[in-house]
């Protein structure tokens, strides 16, 4: 069945590419290209944190165990916050008890660093169906001005939708370069006015990932950008961020993890209890 599969991607390949790229694919690409600033970051050197979070569960004989966590790193390795939390039976939403956590962590990180790196999108937050998360952070974020949200990835199809896109805006900008640079900030304003998203696509070096920054308010200039480039470079590692390379390390609820936490518990050795996980 598979190797049918495989055979059909195979001879269907280039059609499959077109439907991706679509009619005005090159048209898209030249607005890429015109809408990406060429700049080298220099490295300047300040204190960095970043911030993630994570959640997983488990069921078993109609019980659920979960956990989540979140954690604050400096560049350096120092962990500045720490939280968790778990339970035994239904809970919550958790991915809102990660955001809660993320939250707390920011507003305990703000103070102390001269920048907060948050992995994922601030977008995420604001569209929560708690307007109180969204408010928290907006109100977090406004305080010092040095909360940005970083994402690895982003499917977000904003900038080339008028021209008919059908891939995310970061594909069509890793087609036309691998220079380092950054994308001509782009406003939305659907959450209001208090709650304004800038956004930029930023290569920190030569064949490294894109990744999108997400800053809150609309105040920002290419040079904003630029400086923001120089203080992400000097702790950043194959273009990604080091301090949130190891906030995703340290806070990260993997299955096997979540195994050894039920193990402790007793849980597993229940009177005619199954494995938990493989």
């Amino acid at each position: 069945m598979l190797n049918t599969v495989y055979k059909d991607a195979i001879i269907n390949r280039d059609k499959m590419l077109s439907i991706l790229k679509g009619p005005k694919f090159e048209q898209i690409l030249q607005k890429a290209r015109d809408s990406w600033v060429k700049f080298t970051p220099v490295g300047e050197r300040v204190v960095t944190a970043g911030i993630d979070s994570s959640f997983n569960s488990t069921k078993f004989q109609g019980i659920e165990f979960w956990a989540t966590t979140a954690v604050s790193v400096k560049s350096d390795g120092e962990i500045l916050v720490d939280l968790h939390k778990s339970g035994l039976g239904a809970a919550e939403d958790i991915s809102s008890i990660a955001s809660k956590m993320e939250i707390k962590a920011c507003e305990e990180t703000v103070d102390r660093v001269d920048m907060v790196l948050i992995d994922g999108s601030l977008h995420s937050q604001l569209m929560t169906r708690q307007a109180n998360l969204g408010a928290a952070i907006v109100k977090i974020m406004a305080k010092r001005n040095n909360v940005i949200f970083i994402a690895k990835t982003s499917n977000t199809r904003k900038q080339f939708e008028r021209l008919g896109s059908l891939a995310g805006d970061i594909f069509y900008y890793n087609h036309v370069t691998n220079t380092p640079g950054f994308s001509k900030i782009f406003v939305e304003k659907r959450y209001g006015s208090d709650k304004i998203i800038s956004s930029t696509f930023v290569r920190l070096g030569d064949s490294t990932p894109i990744i999108k920054l997400e800053l809150l308010g609309d105040q920002y200039g290419e040079t904003d950008i630029k400086t923001i480039m120089n203080k992400l470079y000097k702790t950043s590692v194959g273009g990604y961020p080091y301090a949130l390379k190891l906030a995703h390390n340290n806070c990260k609820v993997s299955d096997k993890e979540l195994g050894k936490m039920v193990s402790l518990l007793g849980l597993s050795n229940e009177i005619g209890s199954r494995e938990v996980l493989s």
